[in-house]
């Protein structure tokens, strides 16, 4: 089914002027997020199953909806509906909220009328994708905690602790470990001149993240994730994570190739697999096997072109791919928990490490002074 999303999206989106309190209600509302959506959909779905109408149902969940915001967009959907617009018209109005794959397949189930079976399989996949963001967030907040505690506490000492024995230890200065007097420098430098040192990194910050926000610092930073050792393995199984279960669930609902794949380039952020997904959709329009475009690229694991293979020749592609999804999560969770299990000890010597080379290079000019006073 083919839907023009964008003249959709374009209708009807601008918040309507009111007064100052109206508009400053409307910007104090919590705007919904994807635990909104899971909800909706899931309960949608079960009052559709039951045999409820579409237009009923919708009332039912206004009447229950926590979130304002929320319930104005399913207000919003009601009046479209009863003034005979399709339900994946009015989902279209609600970019924000419901993608394009997801508008996609409520077209292709209101057509074939099972709308209720794919409004379960929409929350199913949005549930395994905050799962997936879940499990990666996790297992990069700890490591990511440690460094940022290890630096707090070496800045700290430096600026805190070591300025205090800087005029006793002038006494053996020629007596001195590399690192106390390495440490001792950088003390100076970051007390002196922390204010240039600030501006400086804030700077750098700045302007590294307005970079990546262009188009040049976005293509560098997608060719980046795909090349670099341990990070290439990881974006790439999330990518197909992403890209298959789209593909699979939207083969399986009866949504072409080219709607599919273009529901999957929304889906993943990285513009070298866009292109990657561009380059199928390409080979097939011209009349290439969906499995021959996957046979050309490198970074696409073998076993990923011949489950895509096996799929087309028997013709169950949408269960192959979402299997391949379903694989690549389990693997992807895998890794990253042994990752997380990896990391924690050597963040933890590298730490006692730390701290072992700042106490050695206190604790040894005054053991040497208090040889010297003896």
């Amino acid at each position: 089914m083919a839907i023009n999303l964008d003249s959709l999206r374009h209708e009807g989106n601008s918040p309507a002027t009111g007064s100052f309190a109206a508009r400053l209600k409307i910007a104090n509302e919590k705007s919904p997020v994807t635990r909104d959506r899971i909800f909706f959909t899931e309960q949608l779905s079960l009052l559709l199953e039951t045999g409820t109408p579409l237009h009923a149902a919708l009332q039912a969940l206004e009447k229950h909806i926590d979130n304002p915001a929320m319930g104005k967009v399913i207000h919003s959907l009601i009046e479209d509906v009863t003034n005979g617009k399709s339900f994946s018209f009015a989902l279209a109005k609600h970019p924000e909220l419901f993608s394009g794959t997801y508008v996609t397949l409520v077209g292709a189930a209101e057509e074939g009328g099972f709308l209720d079976t794919v409004l379960l399989e929409l929350m199913n996949m949005d549930e395994k994708r905050e799962e997936l963001r879940r499990t990666v967030i996790s297992a990069v907040s700890y490591p990511g905690f440690l460094i940022g505690f290890s630096v707090f506490v070496v800045i700290f000492v430096l600026v805190a602790v070591f300025p205090k024995f800087s005029d006793m230890f002038s006494a053996i200065a020629d007596q001195l470990p590399v690192t106390t007097i390495a440490l001792m420098n950088a003390s100076h430098v970051l007390i002196e001149y922390w204010l240039p040192i600030t501006a400086g990194f804030i700077a750098g910050v700045a302007g590294l993240i307005w970079w990546l926000r262009t188009s040049a610092g976005k293509d560098a930073l997608d060719r980046f994730k795909l090349k670099v050792f341990g990070l290439r393995n990881i974006y790439i199984q999330i990518y197909l994570i992403q890209s298959m279960r789209v593909l699979g669930l939207s083969l399986a609902n009866g949504v072409t190739v080219p709607d599919a794949l273009a529901s999957c380039r929304e889906v993943v952020s990285n513009k070298v697999f866009q292109g990657f997904l561009s380059g199928v959709e390409e080979k097939v329009n011209e009349g290439g096997g969906f499995a021959a475009a996957f046979q050309t690229e490198d970074f696409i694991p073998p076993l990923v072109r011949q489950m895509v293979t096996t799929g087309e020749e028997t013709g169950n592609l949408p269960k192959i791919l979402s299997r391949v999804a379903d694989y690549y999560e389990r693997e992807l969770a895998k890794q990253l928990a042994s990752f997380s299990r990896m990391v924690e000890p050597v963040m933890l010597i590298v730490m006692g490490g730390v701290v072992g080379l700042i106490v050695s290079s206190l604790i040894l000019p005054i053991f040497k002074l208090s040889q010297a006073v003896g």
